[in-house]
């Protein structure tokens, strides 16, 4: 019965959004919230009501670039203990995986949290470093076991991000007219609303936080919808029964203390201005780009290409959707893949072929 009564409100947020008579389209950055749009069909239906959605840059694994990939696979070759989540092993540098790494013989772990990392590096006498991504989401995580004197041989690789100037640089690019955003809700749990409202001062783009759930999806595109027929442009919270305004003070203070904002690459972009975590100067002892610098000194100078015929970064970017690119599905699978987009389970990729539509 409740599953009839969830589509009877979504017939409705539907039709309300036809009566709007918009031709709009929106951006959410999560790999979450793509994976409802594509699982339950709600691009079509939303699309039939004047609505377009196009996915951002949502995906940590798939936004960490050839660099970052290519330092981790480096510290292995050179006989330090690499632990990630395993989405990252098969993500492709310039040259190989991590996966290809463990193939030729180096210690690369699979592990489900940052504390399973440094219980293996108590069990061993080499350096283990720690392959850090996610957005602020994770970063907390991070932060936390830095301020607990993790091992003297356990360093962090960070590749933790920040979603906001992401957002504000897509806007600045101009490639793709943007309507209006769908927040991501697992961040938004972390840095609450404050840190969105300056997007929308500046763009005059409306934004609402959505949870993951059909209708939290169809609730936030009707949201925006709304703000823009009414010439508003601010910041909603859709996701009130989790999402404060204030955000989690705790995991806050302890990114504070542990990181500060640093410019980073994302892949399919250039540096985003203070977009990444780096650890402070007191914490150095476990970053592991400063413990291995002369290691991974020869990175440097390289210029980094993406694999040929990938287009992940325009994927990346909302310039096209996933069956656009000319390797889907054919050179390009779960199972061979040639860009990240295709290896995580929060990457378009992966997920518009795993769902079949």
């Amino acid at each position: 019965m409740f599953r009839y009564r969830e589509k009877d409100i979504a017939k409705r947020i539907l039709e309300r959004l036809k009566e709007l008579n918009l031709e709009i389209r929106i951006m959410h950055v999560c790999g979450t919230h793509q994976d409802t749009l594509v699982r339950f069909g709600l691009s079509d239906l939303l699309c039939d009501a004047g609505v377009e959605i196009r996915q951002g840059p949502g995906c940590p694994v798939c936004v960490t670039t050839p660099m970052e990939i290519d330092e981790a696979i480096t510290l292995a070759m050179k006989g330090k203990t690499i632990a990630t989540f395993g989405d990252m092993l098969r993500v492709p540098g310039e040259n190989g995986s991590l996966f290809d790494a463990k193939a030729e013989g180096c210690d690369i772990r699979t592990v489900y949290s940052i504390n399973e990392s440094i219980e293996i590096a108590k069990k061993i006498e080499k350096d283990l470093v720690f392959m850090a991504i996610g957005f602020e989401t994770t970063a907390p995580s991070t932060a936390s076991t830095i301020l607990n004197n993790p091992p003297e041989n356990f360093s962090v690789l960070t590749c933790h991000r920040a979603i906001p100037p992401a957002m504000e640089v897509l806007l600045k690019m101009g490639e793709l007219k943007i309507d209006g955003f769908i927040d991501p809700g697992h961040v938004s749990t972390i840095i609450g609303t404050k840190p969105y409202e300056l997007i929308s001062q500046k763009f005059n783009v409306p934004q609402v936080i959505a949870g993951f759930e059909p209708l939290d999806l169809l609730m936030g595109v009707y949201m925006i919808a709304r703000q823009i027929k009414n010439g508003e442009a601010r910041v909603e919270n859709e996701y009130t029964r989790v999402v404060k305004e204030e955000g989690n003070k705790k995991a806050l203070k302890v990114m504070d203390e542990v990181f500060r904002q640093s410019d980073l690459g994302w892949r399919g972009f250039s540096v985003i201005p203070e977009s990444g975590f780096s650890l402070k100067e007191e914490f150095e002892r476990y970053d592991s780009r400063k413990r291995f610098e002369d290691e991974l000194k020869e990175l440097q100078q390289r210029e980094f290409k993406e694999p040929e015929g990938c287009k992940c970064g325009e994927v990346l970017r909302g310039i096209i959707y996933s069956d656009e690119c000319p390797l889907f599905g054919g050179a390009c699978t779960p199972q061979h893949p040639v860009g990240p987009c295709m290896v995580s389970r929060e990457g378009s990729c992966n997920i518009l072929l795993r769902h079949g539509r």
